[in-house]
């Protein structure tokens, strides 16, 4: 039902919804909270309380990528219970469909849309081999948390231990 009555007024969920999403929006965008206030004839605190019901958390926000990794929905299930932000882990079979299926040019930019968007988060954990952990670190350039899962070439899945995942985890927003 997307009408109910309070008293003598009729108010639409909806129409609410919308407004406080057009608000967060403008957030998003970096509009200052006078601004947005302004623009919608209400108070900055009220913005203020808004952001605070919806704040999940603060602090670094959070990438893991990795690759090839045996308990991909393991760790998967994990990271999102753990608030992480962006997650690209892949099995071995995953990881060469994702090459193969693709022509050189499709590759080069779904790789390059990877990267630019990978760049966009505070802090890195990279699950990988020795080579491929040197590449990512100098194509990040940002926080990057290494993590080692053998000698290149690595030609079958690796078992990692989602406890010592959540305990990196848990470092990072400690730092905050």
């Amino acid at each position: 039902m997307d009408f109910i009555r309070i008293g003598g007024k009729l108010i639409s969920i909806s129409r609410i919804e919308n407004t406080i999403q057009e608000m967060l929006i403008l957030r998003q965008q970096g509009v200052s909270q006078a601004d947005v206030a302004k623009k919608f004839n209400t108070d900055r605190t009220f913005l203020s309380r808004l952001e605070s019901l919806g704040e999940i958390r603060k602090g670094k926000t959070i990438a893991i990528v990795g690759f090839p990794i045996k308990n991909t929905e393991e760790l998967k299930q994990m990271a999102a219970q753990e608030g992480v932000d962006f997650t690209l882990i892949m099995n071995d079979k995953e990881r060469w469909d994702f090459v193969y299926e693709k022509s050189g040019i499709e590759l080069l930019n779904e790789v390059m849309g990877i990267i630019y968007q990978v760049r966009q988060y505070d802090v890195v954990i990279l699950f990988g081999s020795d080579q491929r952990l040197r590449l990512f670190k100098a194509l990040l350039d940002k926080e990057v948390i290494p993590v080692n899962i053998g000698k290149s070439p690595i030609t079958e899945d690796v078992y990692v231990d989602p406890e010592n995942l959540k305990e990196i985890i848990k470092t990072i927003k400690k730092e905050d």
